[in-house]
């Protein structure tokens, strides 16, 4: 039985396995600066007489930041689920869970709260240097943050730096704002979150 998909989300989903009540507290998967997400109300239940609404992977819920930033405490935000711990059964035939809880702060279109770039001045103006002191610099004006590097030009930036942690920076800056794993269910529905997720699983 599909079931549609909650707040600005993309598609439906089968129905799975619900594993996060109201009360639970998740981990915070993404950058934001927040360490745990407690749930307070899950978006699109219709619900019982006397029965907790609960939330599964890919599911919209509302919560609060109960260990973080000062600045994201105390406030309302909405977040998506994207790993649980109890086993829900896939249409395969597979139960499918992960270690742990984990949630990502988003806003009410489905995107992401997290940056995925740190831009740091002094690391962009190194790089910048770097590609303009190559002898064949890339075409057309140097902008950061860039979204691709040829493999062709590491080689000759690294030479030309000689620090053995550029390509350590390289991968900070194109690295992804999701820590973990999501589920497939997740990113069926949120596509701004499964573009930053390292992998889908």
């Amino acid at each position: 039985m599909s079931k549609r998909g909650r707040g600005g989300s993309a598609g439906n989903k089968f129905r799975m396995s619900l594993g996060l009540p109201v009360a639970a507290t998740v981990n915070c998967a993404d950058n934001t600066g927040a360490k745990n997400l407690y749930i307070i109300s899950v978006k699109g239940i219709k619900g019982r007489l006397n029965r907790l609404p609960s939330a599964c992977v890919g599911d919209m819920v509302m919560a609060t930041v109960k260990k973080g930033k000062p600045d994201l405490r105390k406030k309302v935000m909405p977040a998506v689920i994207v790993r649980q711990r109890k086993p829900w059964r896939r249409k395969d035939g597979v139960f499918m869970y992960f270690e742990d809880n984990a949630g990502v702060i988003v806003n009410p279109k489905g995107e992401m709260k997290g940056e995925i770039i740190s831009q740091t001045s002094s690391v962009l103006s190194f790089l910048r240097f770097s590609l303009m002191s190559l002898k064949n610099p890339p075409p057309g004006d140097i902008d950061f943050p860039f979204v691709m590097i040829p493999l062709r030009w590491l080689g000759s930036m690294c030479a030309l730096s000689g620090d053995k942690d550029f390509l350590c920076i390289l991968l900070i800056i194109n690295g992804s704002a999701i820590t973990g794993p999501i589920g497939k269910e997740c990113a069926d529905l949120w596509p701004r979150i499964a573009s930053a997720a390292n992998a889908i699983v």
